[in-house]
């Protein structure tokens, strides 16, 4: 009996092996992990040639696996020197640049090579003699046209001369082994046995933003015919992508909102009115309005899951220590979790001055970290787990077994970008229910990656500074091209120094090893100490060009630099012991230091008023968020303050660009946007979150943010029309659309939408009226079903891919 034929659901799902072949699917695994037919459609051209376009050979590199479009020019044979046989050359040009093919007793070679005969050659660049060359290179070569065959031309034959000439060549990641046209070839019979597919994307929505069905969007990737048809080919995926992300994330908000949370609703007269009357300034009207939310959210019975973004300085902690209040005024508990010890001893200490000493006493906060002793922690252990301490601020170490909560009620996690998906989780398993989360950023999140990153949260930004903060003055000083400039630098700090006031200096690495593992090349202490004293006699310090600082050499140049030689200075990094570093944090808050020489181990968090000033050196080898970060620990009292970017990176370069930037605004929203322009992809999400493969294949959160808006706006146009149409028990997530005004998926699944009609509902059942289709419409019907099982199918992928803490969006 004949096989069944291969539904189109399940035409994605087919294992590669009985697709292609066991060499050809053991190869593709081998070489990228693919599996499916769909894993092998998904693995999209990574750039597209043209036959008519040359490709740069001048921009190759030595030892580089390439693939290139080029052009034989001339192609001759000779003998070999040392050894019988002979030597086929073949010279081929992209109209920039020559590269030599080589091919040893191979003289076939020369007839099929023949000048003027274009083609893809791929293969390991390497030098022989001064040339470029490709040794026993693969290659394809295109089809000969009329005119190179000399054949007749006709309108006709020219025609399609000139199509095939125009049509777009994929160029696939590839590896010596599968080079870009065998990888093709592949995609190429999976195409032809394809068939048509159910829609993940509804009709309605396709239409309303000019997209292909889905088998017609992979062959328009695969195969173009056209540039036009690529474009749109690739929108339509990307497009796709963004679209069941944001259904999955609707669908994980809806998870999280069914859940039951216990409701800690204000306490009259209770620790956090106390709290409120004593302090000695008002809040901000931001910091009010986002504390009314959070109250709100707090006194409900479904579990509060916010983030909340601010400026340095503008205010988030107390926004979190009111929150937490409230939860205590109720008998619960609640945790602060920083992501360094530094960090969390600051948190504690703040604490201590903001509450005053009868809150503190009723409150009982516990600092538990790593490194405190052994009878420290368990004594804070035991507080915290008989109910006594009402507050708890802490490091990794509160995820540990040995730390249990009596009754935990709010999570507060600062800076959440630190902390992977599993170690969020793991904290907040330790409340008796489902507590409330509020996760802290003083990186503003750009929209786009709010959209999908963070499209499962509630996110509250905070844009004023509270009353008294001054902006930050920030400078360049261009250390190679003005070395005076470097040497001005050492005498403000000294001036600011004089004045009463505090600074910092910070340093990318701690010593030369830490920067020669970086890459860098290292000058000595001596030879940076010379290098100040070298610039018109005056002692101006400069790294050069080869040179980097680190905390060693720029404690050296502190002590012996005649302007800064008087200074009490110390150094702090992540080498040091956790009570050295307390005892160094708390000599500089009492001032009984003038400068701290750190690392970025004071990024956020360090919160010490008296300081006015922060010198950067290196500052070209830091991101953008980190600079803006370190120059929010000046600032925050009432002394004017001064943040000053040392670099030696040229004029004009991508690297002094960014420290320009950064100098130029303290707007961190706008600089989190020029952030998002800068990064590299996989940059985005941070190493504890994007650690792992992608689940996402087209979708770039940089290069696609106008389509990631579309499918964030269509999604939460559905899903409001759905709510207000109340079609079935629960809210339908607006996956199926009517283009244009036509009728709401949820309120008429059958109608506006197109064939497609109500793609899914959230929760991912059919409601009522599916039921209804189901005997009015069979036909459209099966359709339904046949997209509601493809979406849920994806959405099933992302959410495993959110709940893993990897979705990435590269």
């Amino acid at each position: 009996m004949p096989a069944a034929p291969e539904r189109p659901a399940d035409a994605l799902a087919a294992p590669l092996e009985r697709v292609l072949g066991a060499k050809t699917a053991k190869a593709l695994h081998r070489a990228f992990g693919l599996h499916t037919a769909g894993d092998l459609l998904w693995h999209l051209p990574r750039r597209y040639a043209h036959r008519g376009e040359l490709t740069p050979i001048h921009s190759l590199q030595l030892e580089a696996q390439v693939t290139i479009v080029a052009e034989v020019v001339e192609t001759h044979e000779r003998s070999m020197h040392s050894r019988r046989g002979t030597i086929t050359e073949a010279r081929i040009t992209d109209g920039h640049g020559f590269v030599t093919l080589t091919f040893f007793n191979q003289p076939w070679r020369a007839q099929e090579l023949a000048p003027g005969r274009r083609g893809v050659f791929a293969g390991r660049i390497s030098a022989y003699r001064g040339s470029l060359q490709l040794a026993h290179p693969d290659y394809e070569l295109f089809p000969e046209t009329p005119e190179d065959a000399g054949a007749p031309v006709d309108a006709e034959a020219a025609r399609r001369a000139g199509d095939w000439a125009t049509r777009p060549i994929p160029i696939y990641p590839a590896t010596a082994s599968l080079p870009s046209w065998r990888i093709a070839q592949a995609v190429g019979i999976v195409l032809d046995g394809l068939g048509p597919l159910p829609e993940v994307v509804p009709a309605g929505l396709r239409d309303r933003r000019d997209l292909l069905g889905r088998s017609a969007a992979f062959e328009a990737v695969h195969r173009p015919s056209d540039d036009d048809e690529r474009d749109r080919g690739l929108r339509t995926l990307r497009y796709e992508e963004a679209f069941v992300l944001q259904v999955a994330l609707h669908r994980q908000r809806q998870a999280i909102a069914s859940v039951a949370a216990e409701a800690y609703p204000r306490v009259p007269g209770g620790m956090l009115d106390r709290f409120d009357d004593g302090l000695p300034f008002p809040l901000t009207d931001g910091q009010r309005e986002i504390g009314e939310t959070i109250a709100r959210e707090l006194a409900g019975t479904h579990p509060m899951n916010r983030l909340l973004q601010g400026e340095v300085g503008s205010g988030k902690t107390l926004v979190a220590l009111r929150a937490m209040l409230q939860v205590a005024d109720a008998g619960a508990q609640a945790v602060l979790i920083a992501p360094t010890e530094v960090l969390a001893a600051q948190h504690i200490a703040s604490l201590h001055a903001m509450l005053g000493h009868e809150l503190w006493q009723r409150l009982m906060p516990q600092l538990i970290t790593g490194s405190l002793p052994a009878k420290e922690r368990r004594h804070a252990a035991l507080a915290v787990a008989a109910g006594q301490a009402r507050l708890v601020v802490g490091t990794h170490a509160l995820l540990s077994d040995t730390t249990q909560f009596e009754h935990l009620g709010l999570v507060v996690i600062d800076e959440q970008h630190r902390f992977g998906v599993e170690q969020r989780e793991a904290l907040r398993a330790k409340g008796t229910g489902s507590p409330h989360v509020l996760m802290l950023t003083a990186t503003p999140i750009p929209r786009t990656v709010a959209m999908t990153v963070f499209g499962d949260l509630d996110i509250s930004s905070l844009h004023e500074l509270p009353a008294g903060r001054r902006p930050v003055s920030s400078f360049v000083v261009p250390a190679a091209e003005r070395p005076h400039w470097l040497e001005r630098a050492w005498q403000r700090l000294a001036e600011e120094v004089a004045k009463g006031r505090q600074g910092y200096v910070v340093v990318p690495a701690i010593g030369d090893e830490d920067a020669a593992g970086e890459g860098a090349a290292v000058r000595g202490t001596v030879a940076r100490d010379a290098a100040w004293r070298g610039a018109a006699g005056s002692g101006a310090a400069s790294a050069g060009p080869a040179g980097r600082w680190t905390v060693e050499s720029a404690v050296h140049t502190l002590a012996d630099n005649p302007a800064t030689a008087h200074l009490r200075v110390a150094a702090l990094h992540g080498r040091m012991k956790a009570e050295e570093r307390a005892r160094i944090m708390r000599d500089y808050l009492e001032r009984r230091l003038d400068v701290l020489v750190a690392t970025t181990v004071i990024e956020v968090g360090v919160n010490v008023p008296n300081a006015s000033i922060i010198l950067v050196l290196d500052a070209d080898r830091l991101g953008v968020a980190q600079l803006h970060q370190l120059r929010g620990r000046v600032g925050r009292g009432e002394h004017p303050s001064l943040a000053l970017f040392v670099t030696d990176a040229e004029e004009g370069s991508p690297a002094r660009a960014r420290v320009e930037a950064v100098a130029a605004t303290n707007d961190g929203f706008e600089l989190a946007e020029l952030d998002l322009g800068l990064r590299h992809e996989g940059d985005v999400l941070g190493a504890s979150q994007s650690g792992r493969r992608s689940h996402l294949h087209a979708l770039q959160v940089v290069r696609d943010r106008r389509i990631i808006t579309w499918a964030h706006d269509d999604v939460a146009d559905l899903v409001a029309r759905a709510e207000a149409a109340a079609v079935g028990s629960d809210a339908v997530a607006g996956a199926g659309a009517g283009s244009g005004g036509g009728t709401g998926a949820g309120a008429d699944p059958a109608g506006g939408a197109g064939t497609d009609g109500d793609a899914a509902s959230t929760s991912g059942t059919a409601s009522t009226r599916v039921g209804q289709v189901r005997s009015e419409h069979p036909v459209r019907h099966a359709r339904l079903a046949e997209t509601q099982a493809a979406l849920d199918a994806e959405v099933a992928r992302v959410l495993a891919g959110l709940d893993e803490g990897y979705l990435g969006a590269a």
